[in-house]
């Protein structure tokens, strides 16, 4: 089919029109309202001891997200690519099952599990809070930011084949030498990508975790919550924007070394 150049034309523009309206409009009137009276107004606003606490906890929940969702990533996908056993699709199902949860449903689900009355309620009796606490909010990033890891190594691994692990383990290799020699090398870049984007979800996670979180400052708020609670409930509008453009810096700097590693990991 042959595109005349007035139509590429008037394609990109309705695209860039499109990006603009969705995208750089709203970001650039969350920067103007941030940076409106000052940069100091905008670092005392993040540097409050909410904001402070917010920002450490969300920082403690990727510090533990991260290395559980890599041990569970490149093991399903590994039993998923080099193994063949009853249950394979069923796997499959239940590692994109949090792309087609709305993640309300993932906190609703925690609650009536682990809540008072729910199924594993007993273990408030001994101590262990899990609702309305940290354990609570670990638990939800952890199942939003499940697939991930697994769909960045899975395509790896079928790319690169077993040959190299199998003549391994013909020269006495065990195991454990093979994957840390030949397999971990091999599928980095794509566990490196699986990581980034992991970080990105669970810094930006708000449905599932306000579910299970008492939202309380210093206590159980994170970031995203924090943004919420000061232009829901304290009507400190400043305070939300300033707040969501340190989220947003954030996560600008994961979204550029993410970019980085894609183009590293293309030119290999």
């Amino acid at each position: 089919m042959n595109v005349t150049r007035s139509s590429r034309i008037a394609l990109r523009s309705v695209a860039l029109l499109y990006l603009f309206v969705l995208l750089v409009l709203p970001i650039v009137l969350i920067l103007w309202r941030t940076f409106g009276d000052g940069i100091g107004a905008f670092v005392d606003s993040i540097s409050t001891p909410a904001a402070i606490s917010a920002l450490n906890l969300s920082l403690l929940i990727v510090a533990i997200v991260v290395p559980i969702n890599v041990v569970f990533g490149v093991v399903t996908a590994l039993a998923l690519v080099r193994g063949r056993f009853p249950g394979r699709g069923l796997i499959q199902g239940i590692v994109d099952l949090p792309f087609a949860v709305s993640p309300i449903i993932v906190g609703v689900s925690l609650i009536l599990l682990w809540g008072v009355n729910g199924w594993f309620g007993g273990v408030e009796n001994l101590g262990f809070k899990v609702i309305f606490g940290i354990p609570g909010m670990v638990i939800a990033t952890i199942f939003v930011t499940l697939p991930f890891v697994v769909r960045e190594v899975e395509p790896v691994l079928h790319e690169i084949g077993d040959d190299q692990e199998q003549a391994a383990a013909t020269l006495g290799a065990s195991g454990w030498q093979t994957f840390w020699r030949i397999t971990l090398p091999a599928i980095r870049w794509g566990l490196t990508y699986g990581v980034v984007l992991t970080v990105a979800r669970a810094l930006g996670e708000f449905g599932a975790v306000i579910m299970v979180s008492s939202g309380f400052p210093g206590v159980s708020q994170t970031l995203t919550l924090l943004v919420h609670s000061r232009y829901i409930d304290d009507r400190n509008t400043f305070g939300a924007y300033s707040a969501a453009t340190l989220l947003m810096g954030i996560a600008l700097v994961v979204l550029l070394a993410m970019t980085a590693l894609d183009r590293k990991r293309t030119s290999k």
